[in-house]
Order: C-alpha cells, then sequence, then structure tokens
C-alpha cells in the first residue's frame, strides 16, 4: 500500500506551500483519518492521545474551507486553557499564512476591549476559551451567525474544568446548520451525551495504541521523602544531563520553590503557573521554545499547550493526581519521533495513586535506585559546561516566515486607512499583484502587513518614497 501524502488530500496550493514550510512531511495516523472526512463536510468524534497531531488534523481542513473574502468568522474553537488557545492560533496562522487567514484568540485575563477590537475586524477563525467566548458573546461582541464549523478541542478537559454548561449555551448561539468536531483523549458520559444532542450521524475517529503511553518514552520512577526531592532532582540533572526538560509541580508554590532552588543554583531555568501575568506566561513559553533557558517549571496548565519537539525529558517532580495528567505530562517529550524520558518522584505515601497511574497506562513503571552524590558529582563538570551554552533553537517555522517579511506603518484606522488602500499603495509603486500580499492587520494608529515570497525589501523602499491614500507614512520592519 503507498504512503499518504498532503497531496493526497487535494489541498489548495497555498496550504500545501505553508504545509511544506512549516515542516510537515507526512500525515499522521490522526490526520490521515481525519482531514478527509472534515473536507467531505462530515460531523467527526476524534479520540486521540496528545502528542497525535489531532491540531493540524483540523486546522488544515478547515483553513482549506476558508472563504477569504468573507468578514464575519466562519469557525469557532473551544479549548480548555489560554495557552492552548494560544497555541492552536498559531498553528492555524501558519498553515493559513500563504492563504492569508486571519485568526484571533481570546481568553481570561487579557482586556476585553483589545480582544473587542480585534473581533470588530475580518477575522476568519475565532480560538477561545469557554468563559471568555461567552463573555463576548452575551456583550454582543461576537457575530457568529455566519459559523460555519464548531469544534470542540480537550473536550474532557473542558468537562474536567468545569466548563461544559459554558460549551453547551456557547452551541445554542451558533447557527445549526454547522460542521462539528469534537477531540477528546478520553470519552466520559457527558462528553457523549454532548455529542449526542449536538452532532448529526459523526463518524467516529479513535486512534489507540496499545498501550497509553509511546514505546519511544523511557519511563522511571524513585520512591523518595518528600524533604530530599530538591536533593534528587538536582543529582538526576548531573547524571541525566538533560539538553531540555520540563519539571512539573502540583501547585504554584512548588513551582515557586523549586524555581528559586535551581536559580540560587545558577541552572538555566523558568517557570510558568496559573498565579502568572497572562504576558509573562506567553513570553515565558515563547522564550524556552527558542532554547533561551534550558528547564522549565512548570503546573498542569502547561501540559496541554506546550507544542515543542526536542523536550528531552519530563520530570514529575510532584506525583499528579489525575492519573490523565501523567499521560498529558509525559506526552511533552518524545515527539515527533524523538526519543524522551520521563521521571517520576513519587513518596512512600502517595502508593494508592502511583499504583492507579500504573493501571491506566497498563504498565508498571520501573522503580530506580536512588542516585549517590558520588554519581551525581563525577557527572556534574559536564553539565555546568551545557548550562552555560544557549542553543537557540530553529522554531519549526522558520522555514515558513523566511519568506515572509512583516512590514509595520504608522497609520491605521484613525487616518482612515484601510487594507485595500495598503493593496493599492503596494502594488501601484512596485508594480507587483495582490497575491505576494498576506494578512493585513490594521490597528487605530498602526497597521501590519506580512508581504510574501520574498518581496519584503522592494515593498519597503516603495513604502518609504511614496505614499498610502496620498500620506507619507512611516514605514519599517515590524519588531514582532
Amino acid at each position: 500500500m503507498s504512503e499518504i501524502k498532503f497531496e493526497d488530500f487535494r489541498l489548495g496550493q497555498d496550504i500545501l506551500k505553508s504545509i511544506k514550510n512549516i515542516g510537515y512531511k507526512k500525515p499522521s495516523k490522526v490526520q490521515q483519518q481525519v482531514i478527509p472526512l472534515i473536507l467531505q463536510g462530515k460531523d467527526v468524534i476524534v479520540k486521540s492521545q496528545t502528542g497525535s497531531g489531532k491540531t493540524a488534523a483540523f486546522a488544515i481542513p478547515i483553513c482549506e474551507h476558508m472563504e477569504i473574502e468573507e468578514n464575519d468568522a466562519q469557525a469557532l474553537i473551544l479549548t480548555p486553557t489560554r495557552e492552548l488557545a494560544v497555541q492552536i492560533k498559531e498553528d492555524i496562522s501558519n498553515i493559513g499564512r500563504f492563504k492569508r487567514i486571519r485568526c484571533s484568540a481570546i481568553f481570561g485575563k487579557q482586556p476585553m476591549d483589545t480582544q473587542k477590537k480585534e473581533l470588530k475586524q475580518r477575522v476568519h477563525i475565532i480560538v477561545g476559551t469557554p468563559g471568555r467566548t461567552l463573555d463576548h458573546i452575551k456583550r454582543g461582541n461576537m457575530n457568529l451567525q455566519n459559523i460555519k464549523f464548531l469544534i470542540l478541542d480537550e473536550a474532557d478537559e473542558m468537562l474536567n474544568m468545569g466548563f461544559i454548561e459554558e460549551v453547551s449555551e456557547i452551541i445554542e448561539n451558533i447557527p445549526v446548520s454547522r460542521q462539528n468536531m469534537l477531540f477528546s483523549a478520553t470519552m466520559p458520559e457527558a462528553i457523549e451525551n454532548l455529542s449526542k444532542k449536538y452532532m448529526k450521524n459523526p463518524a467516529k475517529v479513535e486512534i489507540t495504541p496499545e498501550k497509553l503511553t509511546v514505546d519511544n518514552i523511557e519511563q522511571k520512577c524513585y520512591i523518595i521523602e518528600e524533604n530530599n526531592k530538591f536533593s534528587l532532582l538536582r543529582n538526576l540533572l548531573y547524571i541525566e544531563n538533560p539538553d531540555t526538560a520540563i519539571v512539573f509541580c502540583r501547585t504554584k508554590n512548588n513551582v515557586d520553590y523549586v524555581t528559586s532552588r535551581m536559580k540560587a543554583e545558577k541552572y538555566s531555568c523558568d517557570k510558568i503557573h496559573g498565579g502568572m501575568l497572562q504576558n509573562e506566561r506567553l513570553d515565558t513559553m515563547n522564550s524556552f521554545k527558542m532554547g533561551e533557558f534550558r528547564f522549565l517549571i512548570a503546573t498542569d496548565v502547561a501540559a496541554r499547550g506546550i507544542d515543542i519537539d526536542n523536550v528531552t525529558h519530563v520530570i514529575n517532580y510532584d506525583l499528579p493526581m489525575e492519573k490523565e495528567s501523567y499521560i498529558h505530562r509525559i506526552g511533552r517529550t518524545g515527539r515527533a519521533g524523538n526519543k524522551g524520558t520521563a521521571i517520576t518522584f513519587s513518596t512512600p505515601n502517595e502508593d494508592r495513586f502511583l499504583s492507579e497511574i500504573e493501571d491506566y497506562i497498563q504498565m508498571e513503571i520501573p522503580k530506580c535506585e536512588l542516585p549517590t552524590e558520588k554519581d551525581a558529582n563525577q557527572n556534574k563538570e559536564a553539565f555546568l559546561s551545557k548550562n552555560k551554552i544557549k542553543p537557540l533553537k530553529k522554531g519549526k517555522t522558520a522555514d515558513l516566515n523566511s519568506e515572509i517579511t512583516k512590514i509595520y506603518i504608522n497609520a491605521g484606522k484613525k487616518k482612515k486607512i484601510r487594507p485595500g488602500d495598503i493593496v493599492g499603495a503596494i502594488s501601484n509603486s512596485t508594480g507587483l499583484s495582490a497575491e505576494v500580499i498576506g494578512v493585513i492587520d490594521i490597528h487605530d494608529t498602526h497597521s501590519y502587513i506580512d508581504i510574501l515570497e520574498g518581496n519584503g525589501e522592494k515593498v519597503l523602499k516603495a513604502l518609504s518614497e511614496g505614499t498610502i491614500k496620498g500620506k507619507k507614512v512611516k514605514v519599517e520592519l515590524a519588531s514582532k
């Protein structure tokens, strides 16, 4: 049987070009089964574990179906956490870059007015957490009457976080004539009931490996007293010497404690938890993705929002109380065909929780002898040597972005600048077709323009020497 390729789905050239530049080689199992069903207009229920490529499984076909000239949103994606909303927005923006698809992420702890202004512009796809999405609906900030696609991502987690009533209320505000997609790692009864109520003869896809954990993740467990955990962590970091790792804690207090101890010992690290401001969390996540520090200390809030291919180790400093969280945590390593290591600390009085996890993943996690100080000290020099290096990573969108130049101009809505004015100015001054102009993002006092196919310098020069709508404007490379 021949290998399935993205070209076999008969996608448009704009989408195929983005897929290639992002670095997707071939469809994953879930993508092979789900993309054709969505392209055919079927409702789908997909049960698939984290790291299986399910975001692209819905993002690719809905980007393919987007009508670019429509002003109102055509797709709504509901997801449980802010981190995951931002991650999905980033994935959709990359997949839809050459098609000029605009995606907006809305979530709490961000100004409502800022989001309201963004929603009033042309937005093709909205990704939101249930609470903030419902808030915008009640305030009349979102026109959902043109929604053709509804996606519930991580539906089981939305149930666990108590969002199911908000989700149902949001669905009641969307046209009935839509295509529904539900993605979940598990299928509890409440999710089944939700699908029966709102979905039309859904096709069911289940991607279930023989074990809930994958073979390319080596799992280890250390039985350790609570007050000895940090010493064990230090010793294991010396011995394992990870390129990059996530250390998971149950509480933000523990995250703060571990981070302060690691920073006191000059480890390259930073933290993320729900008590931080949203922009702090996003900045930390972006810095971690780019390899600006080695170790991320996090609560479970980050477990479903981290999509980084080369995390070599996950360390469960605290045993998760929810067995499903174990899967989501260790799923941050061993991604994209890489090997990974998952290390778990369990105190003697946590036997019951550890047994529940082992029953759930259908395997016993190997128990290891505690390393000695001598073993650790033998490896300390190599660890400290690596700790001094900042191995900045080439982002998975580097090839995509190499063809795109983002330009800033100091004119926007207050100067009555519209997308057509910008397109006209570029076309008239450069002779380039509108096809090389990507997403145009107009704010009150400034605008951003994506210029495609390596034409950035040409457009910069022309706009600097010319005008837009008869007005001289400041033009420069965008700083972000």
